[in-house]
């Protein structure tokens, strides 16, 4: 069984390999305690990566949250001009920084839509918080992803370095 899931190339969904570079790193957030950083502490759990709240140390790799922002826009209406359909939009701009290496920019983005109905004010209200939840979870997931990426650009780097 084990060779039949390996050679069809399942692979499990929900856990992203992160590179052994950021196995251990310090999370940086001015609202440390809020839902957005929560969420991301929460991503870096699962994917077995150990947050440490030391600061001071200049040998690990930061993952600095630098802002997040929200934005709702109208994407139809009715006849009669009343809003009928909004997306949300999520926006992540963080950082990490690399001993040695440099500082590595990253924005995420996530879209949501929604049925907008004005009669329904309180459901409009818990939607748009059970969205805004799944969302982060959404962008943590993403801002985890990028952390290939980032090792893949210190892969680059170091060769063309080794060349020169």
């Amino acid at each position: 069984m084990i060779l039949t899931t390996i050679g069809c190339g399942f692979h499990l969904r929900e856990i992203t390999e992160v590179p052994k570079e950021f196995q251990t790193l310090i999370l940086n957030s001015s609202d440390p305690y809020g839902p957005l950083s929560q969420c991301i502490r929460q991503e870096l759990h699962l994917n077995r990566v150990i947050i440490l709240d030391d600061s001071q140390r200049t040998d690990l790799p930061t993952l600095k949250i630098v802002d997040s922002s929200q934005r709702t826009n109208t994407v139809s209406i009715f006849q009669d001009g009343v809003k009928a359909e909004n997306q949300l939009s999520l926006t992540i701009s963080a950082e990490i920084l690399i001993p040695g290496s440099g500082i590595y920019p990253i924005q995420v983005t996530v879209f949501r839509s929604f049925l907008d109905n004005p009669l329904m004010t309180l459901p409009k209200e818990a939607e748009n918080e059970i969205l805004t939840k799944e969302m982060m979870k959404q962008a943590a997931k993403k801002l985890i992803r990028h952390f290939t990426k980032v090792h893949e650009d210190l892969l680059k780097a170091s060769k063309t370095s080794d060349i020169y």
